[in-house]
């Protein structure tokens, strides 16, 4: 520091030397001052401070207890908020929606790679982390970096999944009655459901059968009627007409003839021509054409029956693993 006094320039003096013994005491000491000489102006300097705190408009990836930890500055509250990670459960799109969730003025939000390239929603937050990564919030581009985790050694991952191994057992053996007895409950309500829906369709699908059967049942009998007619008329012709060696070739030429109706009906169908591939064909025919007009989905119907089925099958299914159980711990229980 720089002091004047008058005009002349005034320092300090030096503390005088302690005297000789025998002398007058030692006087006080003269108070000393630090005297620092400035050089230029003072508005050339700046002072520089250095922190280890993050900015508090940046994004950061950290792990804690083993999960990834996304520290970033919400919008509209301007303050620092901490998301955790499931890296193999939560994906991009639950992270913006957790985003926005805690707060309402994030507007807008996505991930892009580092190049770019805008990332899909369904992808998982483990494979996002791999890498570097943008984050836009309300069109402002936040660059984050991804601190690189360490390989587990090939020993350490053989222990992990012992471990994921052995927990998922005991998990299984501690909940497996309690699911399969809500898996038993679940059916028997989903069986329920199934039959709601097709007693209607049944009613309707009876009443239609019955008129299909009805049909086909009286065209059988006009084939028969038509048969029985053609017999007769040939008989006729043959004994009180003409003779049968005037017949003959006549019905010669009717076999042949219904011989060829019966290879176009084989090339027409694919089918052979019996009698109960003839009913069965016509009975469908009429089914199809009465559920038209009576406006029954058959599709539909189809589908819920296929259902039903499989929710019975899987219903047997899980009360005879039931049954086993039941009867293996009453024998673990007599020994």
């Amino acid at each position: 520091m720089l002091l004047l006094r008058g005009s002349r320039w005034w320092r300090p003096r030096r503390p005088p030397t302690p005297s000789a013994p025998g002398r007058a005491g030692p006087r006080p000491p003269t108070p000393r001052v630090l005297c620092v000489k400035l050089c230029g102006s003072l508005k050339c300097y700046q002072a520089h401070l250095y922190s280890t705190v993050a900015p508090p408009d940046e994004v950061t990836v950290s792990y804690r207890h083993g999960l990834p930890l996304i520290t970033l500055t919400l919008p509209s509250r301007n303050e620092r908020c901490q998301f955790v990670v499931k890296p193999m459960l939560s994906t991009v799109g639950s992270f913006l929606q957790d985003l926005q969730n805690e707060d309402k003025g994030v507007k807008n939000a996505a991930i892009f790679t580092a190049d770019g390239s805008e990332i899909a929603t369904s992808t998982l937050m483990g494979f996002l982390l791999m890498n570097d990564f943008k984050l836009v919030i309300n069109k402002i581009t936040y660059d984050v970096q991804c601190p690189k985790q360490e390989k587990p050694s090939s020993e350490h991952a053989t222990e992990l999944e012992n471990m994921k191994s052995l927990v998922h057992r005991l998990f299984t053996a501690l909940h497996l009655e309690e699911f399969q007895k809500k898996r038993e409950h679940h059916l028997l309500e989903e069986i329920d459901h199934l039959k709601g829906q097709l007693q209607p369709l049944e009613q309707m699908k009876a009443k239609i059968e019955a008129r299909s059967a009805a049909k086909t049942s009286g065209l059988l009998w006009a084939g028969l009627a038509l048969l029985s007619v053609q017999g007769g008329a040939l008989a006729w012709l043959t004994w009180w007409v003409y003779s049968w060696d005037i017949m003959e070739p006549v019905t010669y030429f009717i076999t042949f003839a219904n011989s060829m109706v019966f290879f176009a009906y084989f090339l027409v169908t694919r089918q052979d021509y019996t009698y109960s591939a003839v009913k069965s064909r016509h009975f469908l025919h009429f089914f199809y054409k009465k559920s038209k007009q009576q406006h029954f989905d058959v599709v539909q119907y189809n589908k819920l029956k296929e259902d039903l089925a499989k929710a019975n099958e899987s219903l047997n299914r899980l009360r005879r693993s039931l049954y086993l159980q039941t009867q293996v711990e009453e024998l673990n229980e007599k020994n």
